[in-house]
């Protein structure tokens, strides 16, 4: 294979862009925590959720920063790195800290009813689907390096920032319908979930191991960079899939899904006074 020729990649936006965006995103989600808070006292928010947003961040600048950033566009590997860390790793970290029920306690009434029924609307239940998160994040990666798709991105600055646009809704949208705490309404159980993360880890086994082969892979860059890439992949995929399978045992409700499935409530739920 030849080497990675990234044309004008080389004018990617500096480190000043990146720290404009993720400051004051980190900066609105702690006030609306104060406001979360000086509203309702006894109620609080749990500060995990807000270490784990500020973690999700983190991850982000990592990935985005030098010297990953700017090894990212000379090297499938920190390429590949990056990928692992905006297309998984902080998106986990993001949709733990329920952005969601923050931005509903923090808001109006009136204009947390407009998020609820936006939320509720026939594209955001779709979206919002473990089969379609699925395909959009997971099913497009046969898309990306399987094609030209990959090396028509790199080779601009603007569809370096597409991709990395792409990986990261794209991450949060799955992390969020497999093992979000906010509310989803159009989460199926935790078995069906279960099945949808097991297709996730082996499709994403299955990529890898072709790219380790080179079989059908459209990728310019030398091969020891992809098979390393792909190793990275594969093992570094593992980890967060696991690390999302956690998250999805950890913020299970047994009681809420049987209440769901119409299950009888106990004895003393059923006493009514007589008439």
């Amino acid at each position: 294979m030849e080497g990675m020729d990234h044309g004008d990649a080389g004018g990617m936006p500096g480190a000043a862009p990146t720290v404009l965006v993720l400051l004051p995103v980190a900066a609105g989600y702690l006030l609306a925590v104060r406001r979360v808070r000086r509203r309702n006292p006894s109620l609080g928010w749990n500060p995990w959720r807000s270490a784990s947003f500020l973690a999700g961040l983190v991850l982000l600048a990592v990935a985005l920063l030098p010297p990953l950033g700017t090894a990212a566009h000379t090297d499938f590997r920190g390429h590949m790195a990056q990928h692992m860390l905006i297309g998984m790793y902080a998106p986990l970290a993001l949709v733990l800290a329920a952005p969601v029920t923050l931005l509903l306690r923090a808001l109006r009434p009136t204009r947390a009813r407009w998020v609820t029924a936006t939320l509720h609307c026939p594209p955001a239940r779709v979206l919002a689907h473990p089969a379609v998160a699925l395909l959009l994040s997971t099913g497009s990666l046969g898309l990306l390096y399987f094609t030209p798709l990959y090396n028509h991105a790199v080779s601009h600055s603007a569809g370096h920032w597409l991709m990395h646009a792409h990986f990261l809704a794209s991450g949060c949208l799955f992390a969020y319908a497999i093992a979000g705490p906010d509310p989803a309404p159009s989460r199926p159980g935790v078995r069906a979930r279960l099945v949808y993360l097991g297709v996730a880890i082996a499709v994403h086994a299955l990529v890898s191991q072709a790219m380790y082969g080179g079989f059908l892979v459209n990728i310019h860059a030398p091969v020891d960079q992809v098979r390393q890439g792909a190793e990275i992949m594969y093992y570094g995929g593992d980890i967060a899939e696991l690390l999302l399978a956690g998250a999805l045992v950890a913020t299970w409700r047994p009681e809420r899904r049987g209440k769901a499935a119409g299950l009888p409530r106990r004895p003393e739920a059923n006493m009514t006074a007589p008439g």
